[in-house]
């Protein structure tokens, strides 16, 4: 098996909170580097060696946003080839929420800009949502109905 078959693991979360007026909003980041640079994605990324997956994903978003999830809820795995350009990537895909008022990212890691979006707005550009994240982000919304 060649290094581009081999599968690597990722952890993404969809956070969730509603805005003051009730409007319900996904927080993204902007991706730092290619591929899909400058493109809105989930926080995220690779799993660590020894990592669990929900620990990654916990991880992944302190690391990106600066904000902690209380819970967070398996939403699915994704593993289709091709998602990823880079090779394949299998996502354990995790979606919790937030309290209260949408407290205030800050940007690190790899990502250039963390904010909450409402899910109105990215509706209206899914071509700008890096990967499959419109799709995981869909699904995280029917897991809460």
């Amino acid at each position: 098996m060649s290094s581009d078959e081999m599968a690597r693991l990722t952890a993404d979360v969809v956070l969730l909170g509603e805005r003051a007026d009730g409007e319900l909003c996904v927080l993204l980041v902007r991706r730092g580097w290619e591929p899909f640079q400058g493109c809105w994605a989930l926080p995220g990324g690779h799993v660590d060696a020894g990592e669990d997956t929900q620990a990654a994903a916990r991880r992944e978003l302190a690391e990106e946003t600066g904000l902690q999830a209380r819970s967070l809820d398996l939403v699915a795995v994704y593993a289709a080839p091709g998602r990823d350009p880079r090779g394949r990537y299998v996502t354990f895909a995790y979606t919790g929420s937030v309290p209260g008022s949408l407290p205030v990212p800050t940007a690190g890691d790899d990502a250039s800009e963390a904010r909450w979006w409402s899910l109105s707005e990215v509706a209206r550009w899914p071509e700008r949502v890096a990967f499959d994240h419109w799709q995981i982000i869909a699904d995280a919304l029917d897991t809460r109905l």
